[in-house]
């Protein structure tokens, strides 16, 4: 099975070497693997950067956008899976060999995802990001199998069937930023299973988050899958190009509004705060009544028990994945 890696580039010419470097450290000699850089209207040195390495196909695409360009790059790549990822990403161990065996061990496979790996973030915040990405697991399952409206795709972590994408008309290139990814997990789970796990993770720059929040972009990616899935259109309609410097390989966690950032973080709180208070006192009423017995209540004490245990595993599991 052939394999078309997709990178789209703007200005990436500090990070674009890197995720080359990955790509090639893990595909070795293998023939069947072709890497497409879409340069995407740069003003920096990008295309020279990409230029220098060998099997590297450039295909240039004056339209700024990221599906602009994925667009670009799905049209002139060759292979049966288009691995579309960030030119800020690096391949994470036997990523290709996870890729090519779960597509070929399930043929109603359309898109495989995962998640990012923020290799440049402060530790405290990384774990902010593995909590965001726990809500965003209950998002991908109430849309996905109770719903059945979307899947969960992370815009520069995913491998699609090039079938599949021809099946749909290709990408939106309507949207330039947000949604895009979630518009495109919407059409592909309407012919074939889109597959979310925490199983499949790529190393990725936090830079946005450093620069704008993570309690913002947490807030602000959420409302906007939910608002490609519910009224197919993103609600948030522009978004900024985020480069800034690393400091001896790690970013400086510094949004640029604290105070709104901050204001968020408090109102999210408040909701998690007001949603199991009011569980628990729908808990309290239900007991009360009568509706639930004392022998409901024993056997739910024992299934909530099992599923604590099991809540309490999955740290040390994304841990053992989510390595750093």
């Amino acid at each position: 099975m052939k394999l078309s890696f997709v990178i789209p580039a703007h200005n990436e010419e500090q990070y674009i070497g890197k995720c080359l470097d990955s790509i090639f450290g893990g595909m070795g000699n293998d023939p069947d693997i072709e890497i497409i850089v879409v340069n995407n209207n740069s003003t920096d040195k990008t295309r020279k950067v990409a230029a220098r390495y060998p099997r590297v196909r450039i295909v240039d695409e004056p339209k700024r956008g990221a599906n602009s360009a994925r667009q670009a790059g799905y049209l002139a790549a060759k292979a049966d899976l288009i691995a579309n990822v960030d030119a800020d990403t690096m391949l994470t161990s036997g990523w290709i060999e996870n890729a090519l065996h779960a597509f070929e061990k399930n043929p109603k496979l359309v898109c495989l995802s995962g998640p990012f790996i923020y290799y440049d973030l402060p530790k405290n915040i990384r774990v902010l990001v593995k909590i965001f990405y726990a809500l965003s697991f209950l998002a991908y399952i109430l849309t996905r199998y109770v719903l059945r409206r979307s899947s969960v795709v992370q815009g520069g972590n995913y491998v699609v069937r090039k079938l599949a994408l021809d099946k749909i008309g290709g990408y939106n290139t309507d949207l330039t930023f947000y949604g895009d990814d979630t518009d495109l997990a919407c059409r592909l789970n309407k012919i074939g299973k889109v597959k979310f796990t925490f199983g499949f993770p790529i190393y990725s720059s936090g830079r946005r988050l450093a620069t704008e929040g993570t309690f913002t972009m947490g807030l602000r990616y959420g409302i906007n899958y939910f608002w490609m899935v519910f009224f197919n259109r993103p609600f948030t309609e522009t978004s900024i190009v985020v480069r800034p410097t690393q400091e001896e390989g790690k970013l400086a966690y510094r949004p640029a509004h604290k105070t709104r950032e901050v204001s968020i973080a408090i109102f999210l709180f408040l909701i998690l705060f007001a949603f199991l208070a009011g569980f628990a006192y729908l808990g309290y009423i239900l007991i009360q009544s009568g509706i639930i017995s004392a022998t409901t209540t024993t056997k739910i004490k024992m299934e909530a028990q099992k599923i604590n245990d099991k809540i309490n595993s999955i740290p040390d599991k994304m841990e053992n994945i989510l390595k750093y």
